[in-house]
């Protein structure tokens, strides 16, 4: 459910501007909202299944996210859409962390690295299915049953869960919630990713912005300082005392958060730009979750044949040539398997060599009895990546798509009226609805056309930035222990 709504909203970010009026701020704050939820409370979410029980805290959260989709699917506003997805992202918080906790649970050795694997390839399998089926949806009937579409998988999850799931909890938990260190951390990210999102049109001096970023900063300090006081803290800090730990979580943020972006901005690009319908957009990406779940189980056991270190950095290596091929696609859409394929492809495969070896390499740095905070920090690491980076890069499209604007908006027959309408278009950037501007039409398809090369210019400026932080997170990797490492009887200093 979690994987094919996030890749599902993502295809229709173009029909919620079209048919809500949001401007690129509003659609960013549509995948903000979830992820900012998801990232802060994960670790509480992780917690609550350690102390009252996985399969408990995971049905609930099913249940909450559920009732949120349907909420987003029914407003009418991009307001209540973000609030929706806010509301979805608390319910994810509890039933994210507690599927690897319960697999973690239920499998030692080797089992588990193939167990994990298997998870992972039957998300990749729905993660390819969800665009597809959600983009046709979006096509031939409304954007709203990306989120309905949500309805019959919850009820096909709790009939399985209830009958097959075995509850597990960790004993040494107590009964105490880390309500400070999950106040702190919504506000330290919320902060900086509000500061992040409102520079581009507001200005990086602008009281809301400097005093967004001062306040998140300061929160994210005051974070790490409460728990480590904290007596049953929601991010046990001795857990990074683990060099294998501590180094998959840095990989996993860099390499997480450059996918992150890429995601956000590929379907903008095939929509927009290239005029693709939303069906292909979401066919787009469809070989990468195939790769991913074709070799998810092989790869999942490679951590017990030959160590985490080589796929570790072999497969973020791959995934950053892929993300530099992304850079190739333009304006003309031209033909997908000379463009968009082949990265996607190479993407797809060092993505399949990397995760399941990473999450092994996780969950096993650990005693099993932190299983589900670990799980949590992980999936906290994955989404506050891409939660960042979609901020972060989000003021560098902006900035480039900005100054190639800029001449435009100085052209002689661009009169004070016309600058007006346009400027308050182009904050929707691709999705500028040009036809709405009173001009004639030459200038009008002059018009469209700068829009679209703008927009292509910042997107394989964001790109090759994503590239870099992949061969970043491939460091990372290379300094990951080259042998099999263990945490079940104690903690690697």
């Amino acid at each position: 459910m979690t994987f094919i709504d996030l890749s599902v909203v993502n295809v229709a970010l173009p029909a919620l501007q079209r048919e809500l009026g949001a401007t690129i701020t509003d659609v960013q704050w549509v995948i903000e909202a979830y992820s900012l939820f998801l990232g802060a409370l994960i670790l509480v979410g992780g917690s609550l299944g350690d102390q009252f029980g996985r399969k408990r805290v995971f049905l609930t959260g099913v249940v909450w996210f559920t009732l949120a989709s349907v909420w987003c699917g029914a407003v009418s506003s991009p307001i209540l859409l973000i609030a929706g997805r806010a509301l979805q992202g608390i319910g994810a918080a509890m039933l994210v962390p507690g599927s690897l906790a319960i697999i973690s649970a239920t499998f030692d050795g080797a089992e588990r690295g193939r167990a994990i694997g298997t998870w992972s390839g039957f998300s990749a399998i729905t993660t390819a299915v969800g665009p597809v089926i959600g983009g046709w949806l979006i096509e031939n009937y409304s954007w709203r049953w990306a989120f309905f579409l949500n309805v019959p998988l919850a009820a096909i999850v709790l009939l399985l869960s209830t009958r097959f799931m075995d509850e597990s909890n960790d004993p040494s938990r107590t009964g105490r919630i880390d309500s400070v260190g999950a106040l702190l951390a919504v506000v330290g990210l919320g902060g900086i990713v509000l500061g992040l999102l409102e520079w581009p049109p507001l200005g990086l001096y602008h009281p809301l912005v400097v005093g967004s970023l001062v306040t998140g900063f300061i929160a994210l300090g005051l974070f790490v300082i409460a728990e480590a006081e904290e007596k049953s803290p929601m991010m046990p800090l001795q857990l990074f005392r683990s060099r294998s730990f501590s180094l998959a979580n840095l990989l996993t943020f860099f390499l997480y958060g450059a996918l992150g972006v890429v995601f956000f901005l590929v379907p903008l690009l095939l929509i927009q730009v290239q005029d693709s319908s939303a069906t292909a957009a979401g066919a787009a990406f469809l070989p990468f979750p195939i790769i991913m779940f074709v070799l998810s189980r092989w790869s999942g056991g490679l951590v017990a044949a030959i160590g985490p270190r080589l796929p570790l950095t072999a497969g973020p290596i791959i995934a950053a040539v892929g993300l530099a091929l992304l850079a190739l696609a333009g304006v003309e859409g031209g033909r997908y398997w000379t463009t968009l394929f082949p990265a996607v492809v190479v993407l797809g495969f060092g993505m399949a060599i990397t995760v399941a070896p990473l999450t092994t390499t996780v969950m096993s740095a650990v005693p099993s009895d932190h299983a589900g905070v670990a799980s949590g920090i992980n999936n906290t690491v994955s989404r506050v990546a891409g939660l960042l980076a979609i901020a972060v890069f989000g003021v560098v499209l902006t900035r480039r798509f900005e100054s190639r604007m800029r001449p435009e908006l100085q052209r002689a027959w661009a009169t004070p009226a016309v600058r007006s309408q346009l400027q308050s278009e182009l904050s929707k950037m691709a999705g500028a609805r040009i036809d709405s501007i009173s001009i004639d039409p030459a200038h009008r398809a002059e018009l469209r056309a700068a829009v679209k090369t703008a927009f292509v210019s910042g997107y394989r400026v964001v790109v090759l930035e994503a590239a870099v932080l992949a061969l970043a997170a491939a460091a990372f990797g290379a300094g990951i222990n080259s042998r099999p490492n263990s945490a079940r009887n104690s903690t690697e200093k």
